[in-house]
C-alpha cells in the first residue's frame, strides 16, 4: 500500500507537466476557444437547417403528391387544388400556433434577436419549435414567404442550448446565439461572407473582429457542413455578365434610385396588409387560412406566386420571361407576398424581396435596352443588379447585400454596377423612410433595452462561481489536483475564514514538478502571490477593465464587499464581450 501513494503521486506530477507543457506550446487564447465554440455552433445549425428544409420538403409532397419545385408542382395542379392546399396550410398552421401555445405556456417568446440585443442568450427551445413547425405548413403549401426565418432561428436556438452546455457567461452565450444566426443565413443561401455580415451589419451593429471573427467561423462551419451531406451549389446559376459600355453606368444609376423608391413602398405595403389582417380578430387558423387564400386565388391564373419564388428568379436571370407575363407576375407575387406576412404565416420575406428585385430590375433593364440599346445591352443584368440593389433598400445593409449577390451567383464582372446601384438605391430608401425590413424588431428590442453606459453593470453581473479554492496549509498533491480539475491558470488561496490570500499560478509550481521528494514538503503558503489584485464583486465593469489592462492573467478574484471572502471569478473575455456589446449598441442608430 505504501508504494501505491508514491506511484498515483508521480502520476498526478506527469499529468501536470503534461498540461503545463500544453499550454506553454498550444496554450489557446479564450478567443481561440470562442471560434471552437462557433465552429460547433455552425456545425450544429447547419444540420438543423438541413432537417428543416428536408421537412418542408416532405410536407410538401403529402400535400401535393409531387416532389417538384413549388412553382413547378402548382402548375400540375388542378384549379380546385392551386387553391385549397394554400389555404389548408394556413389551417394547419394555425392550428400549430394555436394548440402550440399550451406547450409552451409559461415559455418566453424570445426570438434571436432579443436574445442577442438585450436577452441572456437563452431561447425557448419548445416556443421555437412550435413556431418553426407552423411555418413549416405555410412554405410548403404555397405560402408567399421564405424559409430564411425560421433556419436561423433554429440554428439559433442550437447554438443557445451549446453555449448552455458548455456552461458559457451570459455575453458568450450571446455572441454564440449570433454565430448561429449566422449560420442559418449561411444555410440557407450557400453563403458564409453574407451570412457573417447579415447578423454584424443588421443586428450586432458593428463589424469588429471580435464579433465577426467568430460570425465568420460559424458561417463557413455551416456552409461546408451543408456542402458534405447535400448537393449544395452556387444558388443562382447565371450567365456572364459584363459591362458592354461605359454608357450603361448612367441606367444603373437610375435603377438605384428606382429601387430605393420602391422598397420603402413595398415595405409599407406589407405593414398596412398586416393592419388589416389584425383589425378582422379573426382567430389565427382562419386569418392564417384567409391569407392562403388570396394567394391561391392568385395561384389559379398566376402559379408563380407560390414559395419564395426562387425558381421564377433564375428564370428571370436566363432570361426565359416574356416581359408582358412578367408585369403581371410582379404584382400577383407583390399582393401574395403581402396577403402571406400580413396574415401572419411565419416565415421571412428576404427571399421574396430578391424576387420583386429581379423583377423589377428586369423590367427596368428590358425599358431602357428597346429605346437605348446601347444603354442596356442585356436586362438579365439589370435583374441581376436589382436583387441587391432592392435587397440593400429594404435591409439598410448595402455590404450584405452587395457581398450576398456575388456569393449566390459568383459574378464578379457585376460587381461594380452591383456596388454603385446597392449604394445609391440605400440612401434613397434612407431619405424616404428610416424603416427597413428589420427596423421595428429592432427598435421595439432597443426600447426595452436600458441605456448604455461606457460599460454598464457591476461585477457582480459577470462573475462566476469560484469552485472551492485551496487554504494556506494546503500541501502540494491538493494543489495539483485542483490545477487537474480547473481550466484556469491560477489558483485562489483563502485563510481559514475564507478571506482572500492570494494566488498560486501554474507556472510557479513548475520548478517542483520533476523532485517529488521537494514537492512533498511544500504547502500553498510557499507558493503564494500577491499581485493578483482581488476585486469587489459591486464594483464597475469599467474598473475591472482598468484592473485587467494592468494585469496580465485571464481572471481576476472576486470578493464579497464586506467580508472580504473569496466569492468568484472574473473572465476578461466576458468583460470584453460587455464592452464590445456596449459598444454596438451606442453605435445603433
Amino acid at each position: 500500500m505504501k508504494e501505491v501513494v508514491p506511484q498515483i503521486y508521480a502520476r498526478l506530477l506527469r499529468l501536470l507537466r503534461l498540461r503545463l507543457w500544453i499550454i506553454e506550446k498550444l496554450r489557446p487564447s479564450p478567443w481561440q476557444e470562442t471560434l471552437c465554440w462557433a465552429a460547433g455552433a455552425g456545425v450544429l445549425g447547419a444540420l438543423v437547417a438541413l432537417g428543416f428544409r428536408l421537412g418542408i420538403d416532405l410536407v410538401h409532397y403529402l400535400m401535393t403528391g409531387t416532389a417538384e419545385g413549388m412553382v413547378d408542382s402548382f402548375r400540375e395542379l388542378e384549379w380546385w387544388q392551386r387553391l385549397s392546399i394554400p389555404v389548408t396550410g394556413g389551417v394547419m398552421a394555425g392550428l400549430v400556433l394555436l394548440f402550440g401555445r399550451r406547450l409552451h405556456r409559461g415559455e418566453s417568446s424570445t426570438d434571436y434577436m432579443e436574445a442577442i440585443l438585450i436577452g441572456n442568450g437563452q431561447l425557448p427551445v419548445r416556443a421555437s419549435i412550435v413556431k418553426s413547425t407552423a411555418a413549416m405548413f405555410s412554405i410548403a403549401s404555397g405560402g408567399s414567404i421564405g424559409r430564411e426565418g425560421p433556419m436561423v432561428q433554429l440554428s439559433a436556438v442550437v447554438a443557445s442550448w451549446l453555449g448552455g452546455l458548455g456552461r458559457l457567461s451570459a455575453p458568450q452565450i450571446r455572441l454564440l446565439v449570433a454565430c448561429g444566426a449566422a449560420s442559418g443565413i449561411a444555410s440557407a443561401y450557400n453563403a458564409p461572407i453574407a451570412g457573417s455580415f447579415f447578423v454584424a451589419e443588421i443586428i450586432l451593429g458593428t463589424i469588429a473582429m471580435e464579433s465577426l471573427g467568430p460570425l465568420a467561423v460559424s458561417a463557413v462551419a455551416a456552409t461546408l457542413t451543408i456542402r458534405a451531406v447535400s448537393d449544395a451549389h452556387t444558388l443562382y446559376t447565371v450567365p456572364a455578365f459584363t459591362l458592354h459600355s461605359l454608357w450603361e453606368i448612367g441606367p444603373f444609376l437610375v435603377l438605384g434610385v428606382l429601387a430605393g423608391t420602391v422598397a420603402p413602398f413595398f415595405l409599407r405595403t406589407l405593414r398596412v396588409v398586416e393592419g388589416w389582417f389584425a383589425r378582422t380578430k379573426l382567430p389565427v387558423p382562419a386569418r392564417l387560412a384567409l391569407g392562403g387564400l388570396v394567394v391561391g386565388t392568385l395561384a389559379v391564373w398566376v402559379p408563380e406566386v407560390c414559395g419564395n419564388g426562387y425558381s421564377v428568379v433564375v428564370a428571370i436571370l436566363n432570361g426565359q420571361l416574356v416581359w408582358t407575363v412578367l408585369v403581371v407576375v410582379l404584382l400577383c407575387k407583390w399582393a401574395a407576398t403581402a396577403a402571406s406576412f400580413g396574415s401572419g404565416a411565419p416565415g421571412g420575406v428576404f427571399t421574396p424581396t430578391l424576387f420583386m428585385g429581379a423583377s423589377l430590375g428586369y423590367l427596368f433593364g428590358y425599358g431602357v435596352h428597346t429605346v437605348w440599346p446601347l444603354g442596356a445591352a442585356d436586362p438579365r443584368a439589370f435583374a441581376l443588379v436589382g436583387m441587391g440593389a432592392l435587397l440593400a433598400a429594404a435591409s439598410h445593409a448595402p455590404v450584405m447585400a452587395i457581398i450576398m449577390l456575388f456569393e449566390m451567383t459568383l459574378s464578379y464582372d457585376i460587381i461594380m454596377p452591383l456596388m454603385l446601384c446597392s449604394v445609391v438605391a440605400y440612401y434613397t430608401a434612407r431619405g424616404i423612410e428610416g424603416q427597413s425590413l428589420y427596423s421595428e424588431a429592432l427598435q421595439k428590442k432597443a426600447a426595452e433595452q436600458p441605456a448604455a453606459a461606457p460599460l454598464a453593470g457591476v461585477v457582480a453581473d459577470l462573475a462566476k462561481p469560484q469552485a472551492v479554492p485551496v487554504l494556506l496549509t494546503a500541501r502540494f498533491e491538493e494543489i495539483a489536483r485542483k490545477f487537474l480539475q480547473s481550466r484556469q491558470e491560477d489558483i485562489y488561496v483563502t485563510t481559514t475564514d475564507g478571506q482572500y490570500a492570494g494566488a498560486i499560478s501554474l507556472h510557479d509550481i513548475k520548478p517542483y514538478l520533476n523532485d517529488a521528494a521537494v514537492a512533498a514538503h511544500v504547502i500553498a503558503g510557499d507558493l503564494l502571490r500577491d499581485d493578483v489584485p482581488p476585486i469587489s464583486m459591486l464594483a464597475p465593469l469599467g474598473e475591472a477593465l482598468r484592473l485587467f489592462a494592468a494585469h496580465a492573467g485571464q481572471t481576476l478574484p472576486v470578493i464579497d464587499p464586506v467580508s472580504g471572502k473569496l466569492t468568484g471569478t472574473l473572465v476578461k473575455n466576458d468583460v470584453l464581450l460587455a464592452l464590445l456589446e456596449g459598444r454596438s449598441a451606442r453605435g445603433k442608430p
